[in-house]
This record gives C-alpha cells, sequence and structure tokens, in this order.
C-alpha cells in the first residue's frame, strides 16, 4: 500500500513539473513588450458562487485581473483605457460566453473606467 502511494505520489510531482515547465515554455515564447494590440474588454464579474478564479487565483473585491480565453494564466499584461494605464495578470479564463476577447475584474475594470463592453489598448508586460 505504502509503494502504490509514494508511486502516486511521485508521478503527481513529475505532472507537477512538466505543466511548470510547459507554462514557462509558453510565456517564454510570448512577445516582449513591444507594440500595442486592440481588444474589446467586458467589465464582468466572477460567477457568484466562485471562491477562485480558473487560474487558482483567491477572489475577492480587490482582484485586479483578466480573464483570457488564450492566454495562459500568469501573464502579465499593460491595459490602457482613456488616461488610465494598469499592470495585470491573467487569472483565469471568462466566466461566460463573451463577445469581447478580455473579461476584466470589477476591480480592474473600476481602474480603467470601464463600464459594458469597450475597446482598450493592451499590451504584454516583461516576464520575470
Amino acid at each position: 500500500m505504502a509503494l502504490a502511494a509514494v508511486a502516486v505520489l511521485a508521478l503527481a510531482i513529475s505532472l507537477s513539473v512538466s505543466t511548470r515547465r510547459e507554462h514557462a515554455r509558453v510565456v517564454a515564447s510570448l512577445p516582449a513588450s513591444v507594440g500595442s494590440y486592440s481588444a474589446l474588454a467586458a467589465a464582468t464579474g466572477p460567477h457568484a458562487r466562485a471562491r477562485e478564479t480558473s487560474c487558482g487565483v483567491a477572489l475577492d473585491n480587490r482582484l485586479v485581473g483578466v480573464y483570457s480565453p488564450v492566454l495562459p494564466c500568469g501573464v502579465r499584461l499593460y491595459l490602457d483605457h482613456g488616461s488610465h494605464h494598469v499592470l495585470a495578470s491573467v487569472v483565469g479564463r471568462p466566466p461566460t460566453v463573451l463577445a469581447a476577447q478580455f473579461a476584466l475584474t470589477p476591480a480592474l475594470a473600476r481602474r480603467l473606467g470601464v463600464n459594458g463592453v469597450r475597446r482598450i489598448h493592451w499590451s504584454y508586460a516583461a516576464q520575470t
């Protein structure tokens, strides 16, 4: 029984390490903070019963983050709307299907001054 438990633990650790390596490879392949892109962003909150995002980030009313259906968890982005410029991370997948490329946490939407669906500009931040 103990041998089986050790084998399962070794498998879990192996998967965790390979997942982190894959994430690091994807993040490293992203462009540097060169260029700016335009996208639609929706000011939307997470599911009412959710306690954490799909990336495992704890939800609270101060979370400044972006939900993206394609960018990996943890990628940092600069977002601009009007005179507002904010650094945020991808914290999960959008809580619902949107007619926008990004969903913003309520705190990020407030900081950017975004209500409803608005066009924003964004760029990659240097990954550390």
